[in-house]
């Protein structure tokens, strides 16, 4: 922190994040904390995004997502299913749980 209350940006944090000079950072309140952001990377500093860029980021989440639900596949495929759940199929299709009374069936 410089006496005019400047700060300098690290090199690594600045070539890890695409910090250069000249670009605007917020700062945002977090707490006992504070967040910088890069104001570019915010929706175009405020605008509203492209159908271009909405899809882009789509897709990344899509990514995201599937890349999580096959770990998790992966990581139920080792689990042996229960062998006795205390039900069975029939149980949950052949009973009169949930029908109000006189229901004809």
């Amino acid at each position: 922190m410089t006496s005019k209350l400047q700060l300098t940006v690290p090199k690594a944090i600045a070539d890890q994040y695409g910090i250069r000079p000249g670009d605007e950072l917020e700062w945002i309140p977090a707490g006992e904390s504070i967040r910088v952001e890069l104001v570019r990377r915010r929706a175009n500093g405020g605008h509203q995004l492209t159908a271009e860029e909405r899809v882009a980021l789509f897709d990344e989440g899509t990514k995201r997502l599937d890349k999580l639900q096959a770990e998790r596949l992966r990581k139920n495929r080792r689990k042996p299913a229960p062998a006795d759940r205390g039900w069975t199929r029939e149980d949950l299709y052949n009973d009169d749980r949930g029908l109000p009374r006189g229901f004809p069936r």
